[in-house]
């Protein structure tokens, strides 16, 4: 038996994968290997060179380039002839992603998906682009050409491939070379005027089409209008918000954003919906209804978390990573209506009404852009819209990617502990209790290092920074929910392990991938915002935060190292380092502690007081008070009262006089007592 055959290369392996995105192409006729050592070692006894295709199951261009390419004979000949055909899911391996998204930068200076790569055996990326039709049209280079034209350099003129490709590598592995700075304010402001330079007046977000929501800009202006009272800022995110949720990319009908905006004026969608966009703008929808008290933005962070509850939530707590942008073979057919459609569901009169309300005429995405009375939609039209949104269901499923991602799980977490605390909710923080123990039970290995995903009963791959930095701010955003002692204790060993696992001793910051993962052809240390914040910058806000809790010396040095390294990042371009730059600001602009001592439970609104002052909360009591003191030694200090509650305000290691009631604490604050 020959070597293509022992290897399985002979055939296509994707079938034995769990991926969904691997699985829709595993009756391909190409013989496609996962990423996997056997693969490459392949590619260096056979001579070939490697052909890499990056996707995800709920892409749009994804799923073309595999009916159109991917599915054709004569692609399939020469790649099983002359090439080893590897398939990767993005989502199940971040880090694969990110080096050969970079080469992709690196030689054509832009970037997406489906990601298509040439590459030596030895994983040195020399060509690189996005989607192929099969065969060359309308000016795009053709699969079957690229692929003939690659065959052939690489008989005749392989050094000069093998040269490019040793470029390449070069040149995104070669390090930063950042300098530490101080964490200052001018940061910040230098951040808010570069975002107010590309901000859209007419229509909120900024740049033009295509427009994404960026809730870690929103974030970020959001606090910093919080505290330096800039007006301008909280207007670009209430007109951003705003505009939004008015428009086609948050789904009137059933909740939840969409992943972007093909056009400026958020109207048509590009329609997939992914997990961390939902989680990240709910959280930030949830920010701006705590500052401004607008109820359309609680309405529609709740109508997000119930889509998310609804549709993506599994059996266990865990959380699906989205659905498809396509259905019934179309993009967006899903999503649109026509006024017969509208007809068949309501009543003639009805159904007219709604046309005009939502923007119905011929196919349409509804919408409420041109409706001056948008707020009151929702109160008004909810049962019909309830109704539409089951007429669609019944009418095009979607499909779900049912992978459970550690990140994307925590960036929920964090979401639904922030709703708790606003809204008082009981339902959201039971979900985020569920999904935490999903993750604490499905994706953590017994010694406490985590997974990076799970499906159908099977965890896989090691965690990456994303995971570990996500996860431990998830719990502490869930400890100020729920005053667990479980979630401290938690956060603090993730932290622990990932200071372990990922940090750079020698020049600071943290890796994406632990010191004892995979090699691959470089070792990355992000801390730009892309599609979701940077791993760097979610350390650092979970490691702020920590410090603050615990009072712990060694979190409070992690936290100022972590800090001047993104202070050092943020130079360069602080507005694409939005979250980095929340972190920074929780820093710049200390919160006062509140420490409450009770001889009974937890009053109920710890939590939303906590949230409404933008005070870091720890609660102590009788059942909770070793545990809490061996975390946060500090708390030994503050006696237990033989009934009712001691509420200790406190800044800088200075307290004021305790208050024993809800009421006495908020005439603390009025007065501002604290001593600075």
């Amino acid at each position: 038996m020959n070597e293509t055959m022992e290897t399985g290369l002979g055939e296509n392996r994707l079938k034995y994968e769990k991926s969904p995105y691997l699985l829709q192409h595993a009756e391909n006729p190409i013989h496609w290997q996962s990423w996997r050592p056997e693969a490459f070692h392949a590619a260096i006894t056979m001579d070939k060179p490697v052909f890499l295709s990056i996707g995800y199951s709920t892409c749009h261009w994804c799923h073309v380039m595999g009916r159109e390419s991917f599915e054709d004979p004569e692609v399939a000949q020469v790649l099983n002839r002359s090439y080893i055909a590897i398939k990767v899911d993005r989502e199940e391996r971040p880090d694969v992603d990110a080096v050969y998204m970079a080469a992709c930068q690196a030689l054509t200076g832009s970037g997406g998906w489906p990601l298509t790569i040439l590459m030596t055996p030895d994983q040195k990326p020399f060509w690189a682009g996005t989607y192929l039709p099969p065969r060359s049209r309308g000016g795009r280079l053709g699969l079957v050409e690229l692929l003939d034209e690659v065959e052939r350099l690489w008989r005749l003129d392989r050094s000069r491939l093998i040269e490019l490709g040793q470029r390449v590598t070069q040149q995104i592995a070669q390090p930063a070379g950042v300098h530490p700075a101080q964490p200052e304010k001018a940061l910040l402001r230098e951040a808010a005027a570069e975002l107010g330079s590309r901000f859209d007046p007419e229509n909120g977000g900024f740049g033009g089409a295509p427009k994404f929501p960026a809730p870690h800009e929103l974030l970020f202006l959001l606090a910093y209008a919080r505290q330096e009272g800039d007006q301008e800022a909280l207007g670009m995110v209430e007109a951003t918000l705003t505009q939004m949720a008015r428009g086609g990319i948050f789904d009137q009908l059933g909740g939840g954003f969409c992943r972007y905006s093909t056009d400026e004026a958020w109207r048509v969608p590009h329609f997939e919906k992914m997990l961390y966009d939902n989680a990240l703008l709910s959280y930030a929808y949830l920010d701006a209804y705590a500052q401004t008290g607008r109820p359309y933005y609680r309405e529609t962070a709740c109508r997000t978390l119930d889509y998310a509850l609804r549709e993506l939530r599994l059996p266990g707590g865990g959380f699906a990573c989205g659905q498809d942008a396509d259905s019934g073979g179309e993009e967006g057919r899903f999503y649109l209506l026509t006024p017969a459609d509208v007809e068949e569901v309501l009543d003639v009169g009805e159904a007219a009404a709604f046309c005009r309300r939502y923007g119905i005429e011929g196919e349409s995405i509804p919408n409420l852009l041109d409706d001056p009375k948008y707020a009151s939609a929702w109160q008004e039209c909810a049962a019909h819209c309830l109704r539409l949104a089951a007429f669609r269901r019944q009418r095009w499923p979607l499909h779900r990617d049912g992978k459970v991602l550690t990140s994307w799980n925590a960036m929920m977490i964090a979401a639904l502990a922030k709703a708790s605390r606003v809204l008082g909710e009981g339902k959201y923080l039971r979900a985020a209790e569920d999904a935490r123990l999903f993750l604490k039970t499905r994706l953590t290995h017994p010694d406490g290092r985590l997974y990076l995903c799970w499906r159908d009963q099977e965890a896989a791959v090691d965690g990456q920074l994303d995971d570990y930095a996500f996860y431990c701010w998830a719990l502490l955003e869930l400890y100020e929910a729920n005053f667990s002692v479980s979630c401290l204790r938690e956060a603090m060993g993730l932290a622990e392990r990932m200071v372990q696992l990922f940090w750079d001793g020698a020049e600071g910051g943290f890796y994406r991938t632990a010191s004892s993962g995979e090699r691959l052809i470089a070792r990355q240390k992000e801390a730009t915002d892309s599609g979701t914040p940077s791993g760097n910058s979610a350390a650092a806000l979970a490691l702020v935060r920590l410090a603050r809790l615990t009072g712990e010396p060694r979190f409070r040095l992690l936290a100022q190292e972590q800090l001047a390294w993104l202070a050092g990042e943020a130079h360069r371009y602080p507005a694409a380092r939005c979250f980095a730059l929340l972190a920074m600001a929780e820093e710049l602009y200390p919160a006062k502690g509140l420490v409450c001592v009770t001889a009974g439970e937890t009053p109920p609104w710890l939590a939303g007081v906590g949230e409404t002052y933008r005070l870091i909360a720890l609660a102590k009591t009788l059942d909770n008070s070793r545990g809490l003191a061996r975390l946060a030694p500090f708390t030994a200090d503050y006696p237990i009262p033989e009934a009712g509650e001691r509420l200790y305000l406190c800044r800088d290691g200075a307290c004021a006089p305790p208050a024993d009631s809800l009421e006495g604490l908020r005439q603390l604050i009025r007065e501002e007592e604290v001593p600075v």
